[in-house]
Formats: C-alpha cells, sequence, structure tokens
C-alpha cells in the first residue's frame, strides 16, 4: 500500500509530540542560548573589524562530533522547509483558533501528564530531592490544579522552578557521550546519545501508553497531536533564535543545541 508523502509528514509531526515536548519545556522556563554571531565589519572597542572566522571559533568552542555533517545538513535545510511551509502556519493556525488561556491550560495538562519522565529521570540521577519536588507537583497541580489545567505549584517556593530532567541527560550525568551529532527529519538536532534517551522517554510518557493500550483514531492521531501542537510554537522560538543573524545557520543550530545540552547535564 502506498502512503501519500503528506501523510507521512503528518504522522512525523505527531510522533514528534514527545521530543518536542522534552526541548520546549526546558525553553518555556529558559530559551537555548543562541550561537554569538557578529557582523563581519562589526567594530572592537579598540576599532578593529571583527573577522567572520571569529563566527566559526565561537561555534567549535562548544560542540557535538559530526561525522555525518553532510547528510545532517540536508537534512537541517530539508527541515528548515517543512518549519515555513508547514509547522509555522499550522502553529499559527492554532494559535489563532484556540485561545491563550485554553492553549496554556492544555499545556499545563501535558507536562503533568509527563511525570513519570521526571521522576524516574531524577531517581536514576540519585536526585532523590527533585524526584520528591516532581511528586510534590504533579500532586499539587493534579488536586488543585484540576488536573493539571493549572500550575498552583507555581507558586510554592519549594515546588517552583525544578528543572526539567529527560533521559539524554541521564545518560550525560552517567558519563556517556554525545556520540555523533544528528539532524532527525522534522525533529531536529539530536545525537545518538539524545535520540536513544529519546526513546526511553517516549516510553515513559503515559500519553503514548494510552495510544497503545486504547488505539483508535482518537488516542492514536487526536491526543498525539494535540501534543504536538501546543510544544511547535515555543520550539519554532528557540529555532528562531538560535539561527537568528548566524552566518551559517547549520553551524549555529549545533552549537546552540550542544550549548542547551551541556547546561541541562550541569543542572
Amino acid at each position: 500500500m502506498k502512503i501519500h508523502p503528506s501523510i507521512l509528514i503528518l504522522l512525523l509531526f505527531v510522533a514528534s509530540g514527545p521530543w518536542l515536548t522534552s526541548c520546549a519545556s526546558s525553553a518555556s522556563r529558559k530559551q537555548a542560548a543562541p550561537a554569538s554571531s557578529r557582523s563581519v565589519g562589526e567594530k572592537k572597542s579598540d576599532g578593529k573589524s571583527v573577522k567572520a572566522t571569529d563566527d566559526l571559533d565561537e561555534y567549535t568552542a562548544a560542540s557535538i562530533p559530526d561525522p555525518l555533517q553532510p547528510l545532517n545538513r540536508v537534512t537541517f535545510w530539508i527541515n528548515d522547509g517543512l518549519y515555513t511551509v508547514l509547522l509555522r502556519p499550522i502553529s499559527k493556525g492554532y494559535e489563532f483558533v484556540v485561545p491563550e488561556p485554553v492553549r496554556t491550560g492544555v499545556h499545563n495538562v501535558f507536562e503533568n501528564v509527563r511525570f513519570p519522565v521526571r521522576l524516574v529521570n531524577n531517581t536514576l540521577q540519585g536526585n532523590f530531592k527533585r524526584a520528591g519536588q516532581e511528586t510534590g507537583k504533579f500532586l499539587v497541580n493534579t488536586v488543585v490544579g484540576v488536573g493539571g489545567f493549572g500550575r498552583p505549584s507555581d507558586h510554592i517556593p519549594a515546588l517552583a522552578d525544578v528543572p526539567d530532567a529527560d533521559m539524554g541527560q541521564t545518560f550525560a550525568k552517567w558519563g556517556i557521550p554525545h556520540g555523533a551529532y544528528l539532524v532527525l527529519p522534522v525533529l531536529g538536532p539530536s545525537s545518538l546519545r539524545d535520540t536513544v534517551g529519546m526513546a526511553g522517554d517516549y516510553g515513559l510518557n503515559p500519553v503514548n501508553w494510552v495510544t497503545i493500550v486504547y488505539g483508535g483514531y482518537t488516542w492514536t492521531i487526536a491526543i498525539p497531536s494535540a501534543n504536538s501542537l501546543r510544544t511547535t510554537h515555543r520550539q519554532l522560538g528557540v529555532y528562531d533564535a538560535a539561527i537568528k543573524s548566524a552566518l551559517d545557520r547549520y553551524l549555529a543550530m549545533r552549537t546552540a543545541y550542544a550549548q542547551y545540552r551541556a547546561e541541562a547535564a550541569s543542572r
């Protein structure tokens, strides 16, 4: 049976929910630091021009081994086109149709449901204090926040601003290196280590449990799609910040991702 390309793109978008979730949930607190980029001819305080190679030096300052760069670059530019012609219009349509308070509530519910991802990874990292904080957040937001639609935990100092945790971060804390840098179709920047971690987080996310247990259109398409939609705007914001004013968008995104993951591993 042949599958139309548009259907494949839709399925990739649906499947991207867990990955977009892990990236955008951290980005909602603090956007991934974009690669610093100064234009050719910009003047230093001593009046001398900054060379274009300064940008490349900064790109290599925080990087991941990239033996597959030719293939990664092709995937990067395909993704860039998909973001422009597909994901941005979808994201804008979602924002136009769904009022902001509802969007915020939906985002909160899906983040609350991701509790097992954060709990298990904090436990595997030996950070039992944060595991306890995550449990407290889940209980407060589920009971007082009506299933997580609200986030009353944000107003409790001991439970507010608890750093996110994912399997890639856990592997990093265990001393496992990134391996090769990868640009995944639709999903964007990753590494061999973080891609394996993404699979682990996918299995820990209860949203994916119900799709396996119940099946059917509603569970396998509608709910994962809603999960992806609520993160798309945030993820595109991170992407735009990373490549803004960059001489080489690919290198800028790779560096921003390396910095973001290094910061996650240090928390």
